[in-house]
């Protein structure tokens, strides 16, 4: 059985991409934060720009936000 992946810290970049192609986008930036919106979610996605990597709570948060599983974002993240 292959062992399950550990999700880490990445940088936010990364993320904004991931959530882009399950069809979010950027709709506007209030500091150091970007709101991701899409039609459809209720909430939007908060991404962090500083310090650079985004920690793990906050990766669980969004995804959790935008209804997108463990393996749907392993997959895309392999993408980007």
């Amino acid at each position: 059985m292959a062992q399950a992946r550990k999700i880490t810290p990445i940088r936010y970049k990364t993320l904004v991409k991931i959530f882009e192609l399950e069809g979010f986008a950027v709709s506007r930036q209030k500091g150091d934060h970007l709101i991701l919106t899409k039609p459809g979610i209720n909430r939007p996605l908060v991404v962090k720009t500083s310090p650079g990597e985004v920690p793990v709570t906050h990766i669980m948060t969004n995804l959790n936000t935008a209804g997108i599983s463990r393996d749907r974002y392993f997959e895309l993240l392999d993408i980007v």
